[in-house]
Formats: C-alpha cells, sequence, structure tokens
C-alpha cells in the first residue's frame, strides 16, 4: 500500500527530538512521499533541511500562509519568489485566506492570496490553499485570476456540502482530507458522500488534527493511515483501494 501525506509540517520544532523515527514509522506505514508546505520565512531553512535530509521523500512547496500576513507581506514575498528559481518546489503554498481569529489583515491577506495565485500560473505549479471561516473571500480571489492555468488543493477541507459543490465546481482542484474526518461530532463523512473521490486527496497537517484516537496529541505522517481507513468506510471499499486511489490523484496534481 503507497500512500502520499500531501500536507504536512513535520519540520517544526515540535519533531526535532525524533524525526528520524517520524519518517520511519511514516515509512512503515507505507507512505511513499511526503509534502511540506512553507509557513513564512522563518520556517524556510528548516524545510529545506528537512527535504535535504530526505530528498525525493520530503519534498517543499515555498508560499506564505495567510496568518503570516502582516503590513510587510509585499516585501517578503519580493524575498520569497526568487526561490523558485534557486530550489525545485512541488507547489506555491500553504497560502490562501484566514478569517477566523482575526480580520486585521484580510485586504492584505487577498492581496498576497493574488500575488501568490499569480506565482502558481507563472511557474505552472498548483497551490496549496488555506481557506478559514473564508469561503465567499477565497472563491472570489479564485474567480478574479480565472480557473484557466490553476490547480490546486483546499487544504484541510471541512466545509458544507454547498462549499464542496462549489469548489467541485473548479475542475483542476480538489479537497485534501485529515484527521477531521474522524471527529465523532464532524459532518463531513456525510458531506464527502457527494464528492467525487477522483478530486480526494488525504494530508495529516501535522503536528495539528491528529485522528481519533490521537486526537489532542501530537499529529504524525504515519497516522494518515486512519483518515485512508475511515474514506474506505465512507466510501464503501478498501483500505488499500483507497490508499490507491488518493495516491493516484495525489501524483496527478503534484506531477509526481
Amino acid at each position: 500500500m503507497s500512500i502520499i501525506d500531501t500536507h504536512s509540517h513535520i519540520y517544526s520544532e515540535e519533531f526535532d527530538n525524533d524525526i528520524d523515527n517520524v519518517i520511519l514509522r511514516a515509512k512503515g506505514k507505507g507512505l511513499s512521499h511526503i509534502l511540506l508546505p512553507n509557513i513564512d520565512e522563518n520556517s524556510i531553512d528548516r524545510m529545506h533541511r528537512l527535504c535535504e535530509q530526505y530528498p525525493g521523500y520530503c519534498i517543499p512547496m515555498m508560499g506564505l500562509h495567510p496568518t503570516s500576513v502582516n503590513n510587510y507581506w509585499k516585501s517578503v514575498l519580493e524575498r520569497m519568489k526568487p526561490l523558485f528559481d534557486q530550489r525545485k518546489y512541488i507547489a506555491v503554498g500553504e497560502i490562501g485566506i484566514d478569517l477566523y481569529w482575526d480580520k486585521t489583515y484580510e485586504k492584505e491577506q487577498k492581496q498576497s492570496f493574488i500575488e501568490q495565485l499569480k506565482w502558481a500560473k507563472e511557474f505552472s505549479l498548483p497551490v496549496a490553499i488555506h481557506m478559514r471561516s473564508a469561503h465567499q473571500e477565497t472563491m472570489e480571489c479564485l474567480r478574479k485570476m480565472g480557473s484557466d492555468g490553476l490547480s490546486g488543493v483546499f487544504h484541510s477541507f471541512g466545509g458544507t456540502e454547498d462549499e464542496l459543490d462549489e469548489i467541485m465546481s473548479f475542475p483542476n482542484f480538489y479537497v485534501g482530507i485529515n484527521g477531521v474526518v474522524t471527529f465523532k461530532n464532524s459532518a463531513l463523512r456525510e458531506t464527502l458522500k457527494r464528492a467525487d473521490l477522483s478530486r480526494i486527496i488525504v494530508e495529516t497537517d501535522s503536528p495539528y488534527l491528529a485522528p481519533v484516537p490521537f486526537r489532542g496529541k501530537r499529529n504524525e505522517s504515519s497516522y494518515i493511515a486512519i483518515v485512508i481507513d475511515t474514506l474506505a468506510k465512507v466510501f464503501g471499499t478498501s483500505a488499500e483501494e483507497m490508499a490507491e486511489i488518493t495516491s493516484k490523484n495525489a501524483k496527478r496534481l503534484f506531477l509526481i
């Protein structure tokens, strides 16, 4: 069984003491690749080092996370963009809009998001989109840019049926499913029954959103097997088939 964790932050300090064992456990569960989205300028070197330690296994993205956007976002992006000429990135990410905690920089988040969508078109790369309490705003930005030449994933999807339908209306976009699908109070399992299985990929968002029975603890890439098992039950198939389908989807999106 081969699985791709399409969104993981195992380069963060939470893994400093046991990253080698984390990777071993991931490989033991059949993970063939772990994709690493960037957060801000401070996370770049940590992410690069892990990718150099595990070349071809840990694969980087480059982008500015919406909660890292402030008044200086333009200068940050000016320093980030040249990195695409220096290294190979599998996507532009993690980018998007997050209005859950704070709307202070809503305008700046939208501007930063649109600028990085332009990067995706310029470099012919998919995007990893973070969208929290900002569905309408995110969709407006995507429509403003036009879906032609854009592809990507709405990472950590947990929205409504209507929101899922709207995402599915963008033909080259997928939804990333993680441990939230295992939560007892989550409606996601029912919502996903209306999804096209060819548009679903799996992720962990480690160290966050650990699946049941590890909820509340540090998440890691090996736990993605639990997500696979849960999705298999939702769609009435085997874990092996679910792993094969979601990995095929991820390879198609990220050109792995």
